[in-house]
């Protein structure tokens, strides 16, 4: 709770709930709904799901209240078309060496296969075994012709982002967001509420 009211204060838009219990920053769903009965009003929560069955995930959901779904694990293409519409779905993809071609062609599978397409595509960097918070950044050069890629659907940006480098990503990639774990974190999981204050500082003045 004090770390969601830190970054409300800070001036964070949005508000990342993680339900991977193997994740250092997992919250349980009771503490989850007391969060966004908290900052509901204020910035908009987001559940973070890794590999979850689509019932768990909208069961959750209902209990703490979330319309938004940020999927950041091996979820196959199909996956999005098993939740209920309702939602706004965030697909995480893991930005390879393989570039801009992997995510279009998945959001092509996923136009095919689904029926629909994700709310917006988050990019983090590939790093075998874990699911973001690593730590390591992305090639934001190899970023910048993104928008033909992804045919109009917004990019959030992740991977390594500081409160020393958030504002260079942004003017080099131009992204509809950016999004940040351990760039504002003194320890795995416990947030530092100065480097939350410099990182949507230095966003705001670079969007």
């Amino acid at each position: 709770m004090e770390d969601a009211l830190l970054a409300v204060e800070a001036g964070a838009e949005a508000i990342g709930l993680n339900f991977y219990e193997k994740s250092s920053r997992y919250l349980r769903p009771e503490i989850a709904r007391q969060i966004v009965a908290e900052i509901s009003s204020a910035a908009t929560p987001v559940g973070l799901f890794v590999n979850h069955a689509a019932a768990d995930i909208e069961d959750i959901c209902r209990q703490v209240g979330l319309q938004t779904v940020q999927l950041h694990g091996d979820e196959p293409t199909e996956f999005i078309g098993q939740l209920d519409r309702e939602y706004n779905i965030v697909r995480a993809r893991r930005f390879s060496e393989n570039g801009l071609g992997e995510v279009r062609e998945g959001l092509q599978a996923c136009a095919d296969r689904a029926g629909f397409l994700p709310a917006a595509i988050l990019l983090d960097a590939e790093s075998p075994g874990q699911y973001g918070g690593t730590g390591k950044t992305i090639s934001w050069a190899g970023l910048t012709d993104y928008r033909d890629c992804l045919h109009g659907i917004p990019l959030i940006l992740a991977g390594g982002l500081t409160p020393e480098n958030v504002a260079e990503a942004i003017r080099t990639v131009r992204p509809h967001g950016v999004d940040v774990a351990s760039g504002v974190e003194s320890s795995p999981g416990v947030k530092d509420k100065e480097k939350m204050r410099a990182f949507v500082a230095a966003a705001k003045s670079a969007f």
